[in-house]
């Protein structure tokens, strides 16, 4: 690329640079900031093969595959390489066109492939088959010495987790469950969710801990809130009765204190006779 670049003038070439350093910094965690430096970089130097590489895969991060599929044409026709065709008949495949990803899948091109791309080549045509329904023919089209091997190489994962789906989706579950173990050996680097997808089967499920623990302290804290409650009731209650007795002795009053003191109820047994008070005896009281 730094070749590429020095058929630039010096400024213009460091203004494209710094773009396309930004398009590869951010096209895994924002692809859409990552497309607007590589639009950038395309009104810059649009006549740089890398550049329009570089844009296609800026557009083909954010599904615009019409114009990443035709800034990987201007690229091949820049360069000549045919590196690009894998990812070109991915292009085809998000445009709805699986039929031409298969036909670019028997191409005189994809001979002329690396190993890596032939592998490449492989994974989208067994998409492309999956996308018209050929759920035995794409698990076929995986099948390969590449996926048979035991090395570890840099599409091992990929491949793998690719096929181990594959069967899933066939409803092969023991099958599936194997590949998805073997993608996990190979993934060293986490690419894939593989680990989840054998939970999954497994029915294993995961729980966050630092969700669980602010589900603990939800609960603690509607515990504490439910015991002030009760406390809270318990206090007017006992506000509530000790009102009670102090209304029912506001009635008894010791008529030998000028304040009117409250005091005790008196005692009545009711069993006592009731005594009749002569007409006589109530008026000399």
């Amino acid at each position: 690329m730094r070749q590429e670049l020095l058929s630039l003038p010096k400024g213009l070439a460091e203004e494209v640079s710094r773009n396309l350093v930004m398009v590869a910094r951010l096209i895994d965690e924002d692809p859409e900031q990552a497309y607007a430096y590589a639009r950038i970089a395309l009104r810059l130097a649009s006549r740089v093969a890398a550049v329009r590489e570089a844009a296609g895969f800026a557009a083909y991060a954010t599904q615009k595959y019409s114009e990443a599929l035709a800034e990987f044409r201007a690229a091949k026709r820049m360069t000549g390489s045919v590196e690009l065709w894998p990812v070109m008949a991915d292009c085809e495949r998000g445009l709805g066109r699986p039929e031409r990803a298969l036909a670019m899948a028997g191409e005189p091109e994809v001979q002329k492939l690396d190993k890596a791309g032939q592998v490449e080549m492989r994974l989208v045509a067994a998409g492309a088959r999956r996308d018209m329904g050929e759920l035995d023919a794409a698990i076929v089209t995986l099948q390969s010495p590449e996926l048979a091997s035991n090395s570890v190489q840099p599409w091992t994962a990929r491949l793998r987790y690719a096929y181990a789906d594959a069967l899933l989706a066939a409803g092969r579950e023991d099958e599936a469950r194997e590949w998805f173990a073997k993608t996990l050996e190979a993934d060293k680097d986490g690419a894939t969710d593989a680990s989840d997808r054998l939970a999954e089967i497994d029915g294993v499920e995961f729980v966050d801990a630092a969700v669980e623990a602010d589900v603990e302290d939800d609960v603690d804290a509607d515990f504490e809130d439910d015991e002030d409650d009760e406390d809270d009731e318990d206090e007017d209650d006992a506000e509530v009765a000790a009102a009670e007795r102090a209304s029912d002795q506001a009635e008894y009053y010791d008529e030998d204190d000028d304040e009117y003191e409250p005091v005790d109820e008196p005692e009545v047994d009711v069993t006592d006779e009731i005594v009749v008070i002569e007409d006589d005896e109530r008026d000399k009281a």
